[in-house]
């Protein structure tokens, strides 16, 4: 039996080393991951109070507002909580000599910190799980503050609704005093015979209410569409397409009224990710420049995916001075942070700008945080 076997640690052991790990990683991760928004939080409501109170909110209005900005302000601070907790987990091992006692155990420092991989794994896909919450909880937040009022505009030129049932409105004026569209086409993708696609095609339509009454109600008003043509196009055979032309329509599908075509469409920090991708794509086909957004889209992944890659990064960075402090490590933390903070805040200006695909702007961040990480943990010493 060789020496190296012969101080093997026993699996029990080892999985004791690993819960060991764990415990201490996610102590550091927690702390991190509300703490920041916390401080944050107790910053803004600071500046912020007095404008509250002033406008007639209640404290605990204002303060439940604060627990719905939790899950943004959690997200965002993802990566440097992952960042922290492995680079004070792994740093404390080499400054306790727990690391070099481990190597001349026979287990290397990828085995010793697999773990840690593992747990930025987790913290992916718990980014994800932010990414679909905070949306939410962020637009909750601007009404418990009153600050997301619709607001409609006297008019629009040139814009794209996206209304239920998968129809996809493109507008080229809508006039709200005069309720009447100017050049307008309504758009539904279909998949087949069963389910055709249908593009009707208008130079004008004109919105007046029904004034019927409905069971005590007012029945909505409609629109009636004028010199126009429907088609419905069931494959890509000249055979499955079929149209019509009219000189007036009245259409059951366009349902909203002209408050609601001009109403202020969502924020992207206001939508999940499947219903910013149904409104980039509405964006795209209309013709408009929707790169911007695209780069958002891309950020909702690459941001939480940045957590392995910071987990993969953060472990041997830790051990190249494992001799110094606790200092070294916040140093070493916050150094990063910035410099991962400003890749984002940069892919979002090149991409938006036209520098870069939208898709490649978002991810390069991860491309050389994964470059360096696999330059570190090939020379570190294991």
């Amino acid at each position: 039996m060789g020496i190296r076997s012969a101080f093997r640690l026993p699996t029990t052991a080892l999985r004791t080393l690993d819960r060991y790990l764990l415990r201490d990683w996610l102590r550091v991760f927690l702390i991190t991951l509300l703490g920041f928004p916390i401080l944050v939080i107790v910053i803004d409501l600071t500046d912020k109070m007095d404008s509250y109170l002033s406008r007639g909110l209640k404290p605990a209005r204002v303060a439940v507002s604060y627990l719905f900005d939790l899950p943004e302000k959690m997200f965002l601070v993802l990566p440097v909580a992952v960042l922290f907790a492995t680079v004070f987990t792994v740093g404390s091992l080499g400054r306790n000599s727990e690391l070099t006692a481990a190597k001349a155990s026979g287990i290397s420092f990828h085995r010793l910190v697999r773990p840690l991989f593992l747990a930025g794994a987790a913290s992916f896909f718990m980014g994800l799980l932010l990414g679909e919450i905070a949306p939410w909880t962020t637009s909750k937040r601007l009404e418990l503050l009153g600050e997301k009022a619709v607001q409609s505009l006297p008019a629009r030129d040139n814009f794209v609704y996206r209304a239920d049932g998968g129809w996809v409105y493109a507008i080229r004026n809508l006039d709200l005093r005069s309720r009447q569209m100017v050049d307008l086409m309504l758009e539904r993708e279909g998949s087949g015979v069963d389910y055709p696609t249908i593009v009707l095609a208008a130079q004008s339509a004109v919105y007046s209410d029904s004034g019927k009454k409905k069971n005590k109600s007012t029945q909505p008003g409609m629109w009636t569409l004028q010199r126009g043509a429907l088609r419905y196009l069931a494959g890509n055979e000249p055979t499955g397409e079929y149209a019509f032309e009219f000189d007036s329509l009245q259409s059951r599908t366009l349902r909203e009224s002209p408050a609601d075509l001009l109403a202020q469409p969502k924020a992207p920090d206001e939508m999940r990710y499947a219903e910013l991708r149904r409104y980039i794509d509405a964006l795209t086909r209309s013709g408009s420049n929707a790169k911007k957004l695209q780069v958002e889209l891309a950020l909702k992944i690459a941001i939480p995916f940045i957590c392995l890659l910071i987990a993969l990064f953060g472990a041997p960075l830790a051990i190249s001075s494992p001799k110094s402090g606790a200092a070294w490590g916040v140093a070493a933390s916050l150094a990063t942070t910035f410099i991962v903070l400003l890749m984002f805040q940069l892919a979002k200006a090149v991409g938006a700008g036209g520098v870069l695909p939208p898709m490649l702007a978002a991810w390069l961040p991860n491309i050389l945080v994964g470059g360096a990480a696999i330059y570190l943990l090939r020379n570190a010493p294991t």
